[in-house]
């Protein structure tokens, strides 16, 4: 596996995303998820990513167990801001009491002494976001985080945020069928030169061509979700299935490829965190790392965010 720079942070050209391990996506298992992980770790993937809303925590002890004994191959990514505790409503927090007391619970489900990648996972409702930085910054200083990242905010936020800290990485959606970001935040990234760490590459899922709606658990986040609802998506997966069929490979490789291909393009380092909680799906993501696009294939894929139908969420 490749390795790229997130403000200074060495990690793998392509991570882990863990939320569906605990949550989300259907029934979930301790053990293959372990498993998952050890795998990704034996194959070179190295930046894994949680968060302390996942399961209101379950992920993170998850996470914690899975790389003990095995922290210095790691590159630990966690995130605070959405709190999820008390109604049913999700709160975005961002004050600086919050954020320090959030980190030291996250250490301790982790069983670590400090975080590589700490984001901001949304942009705040509590706070302004200097205030949430600022908290950030004194948890660098005091060595409980080394880099600071923030989650889905645009280009003013980040130039903010950016004025009172360095900002390692912007983590958010991004797939052949989610590009938002490249209008919203993409030249702030340019500017200031922050990576961009894609999560949902696959669509979640869909852009595999193996999701069935119809057959989806009934606790299947994804059943709620406006693309998922309507058939008219379906041209978008069948596009990349013949792209694949062509090449040889797995429809997820093909579309991972192409957000692998995305750095050249924005011109900033781009490591997607495609999730799985099984060992051949990880296997099979880890193989569109090598795989080039031609010209013609990434021009096919481009245009396929157009006919996108519905909203993300």
């Amino acid at each position: 596996m490749d390795t790229v720079s997130l403000g200074g942070l060495t990690t793998s050209a392509q991570g882990l995303g863990c939320m569906g391990m605990s949550e989300g996506y259907g029934p979930t298992s301790w053990d293959d998820a372990i498993a998952t992980v050890h795998r990704a770790l034996d194959l070179g993937v190295t930046l894994i990513d949680t968060a302390d809303a996942y399961a209101f925590g379950h992920n993170e002890v998850l996470v914690g167990r899975a790389i003990a004994g095995r922290r210095d191959q790691v590159q630990l990514a966690t995130k605070t801001g959405i709190d999820r505790t008390g109604s049913d409503t999700w709160v975005l927090r961002g004050e600086a009491g919050y954020i320090k007391r959030a980190c030291d619970a996250s250490l301790l489900r982790l069983g670590v002494d400090h975080i590589d990648l700490y984001y901001l996972h949304r942009p705040p409702q509590t706070a302004e976001i200097e205030e949430s930085v600022g908290a950030m910054a004194e948890l660098v200083k005091e060595g409980k985080i080394g880099h600071i990242g923030l989650s889905e905010v645009n280009g003013e936020l980040l130039r903010r945020a950016s004025a009172v800290h360095p900002v390692a990485a912007v983590q958010s959606e991004y797939s052949i069928w989610s590009r938002d970001l490249e209008t919203t935040v993409g030249d702030a990234l340019r500017e200031l030169g922050v990576a961009l760490v894609a999560y949902s590459p696959l669509g979640r899922g869909f852009l595999t061509g193996t999701v069935d709606v119809g057959t989806l658990p009934a606790g299947d986040a994804r059943r709620r979700l406006p693309r998922f609802q309507t058939a008219d998506n379906q041209a978008i997966a069948d596009a990349i299935r013949a792209l694949a069929q062509a090449r040889d490979v797995a429809p997820a490789q093909l579309a991972l490829a192409w957000v692998h291909a995305r750095g050249a393009r924005l011109g900033v380092p781009v490591v997607p965190i495609p999730g799985t909680k099984r060992v051949k799906w990880l296997e099979q993501n880890v193989g569109a790392a090598g795989i080039e696009l031609t010209a013609e294939e990434l021009a096919t894929l481009d245009g396929l965010a157009a006919q996108t139908v519905g909203s993300r969420y």
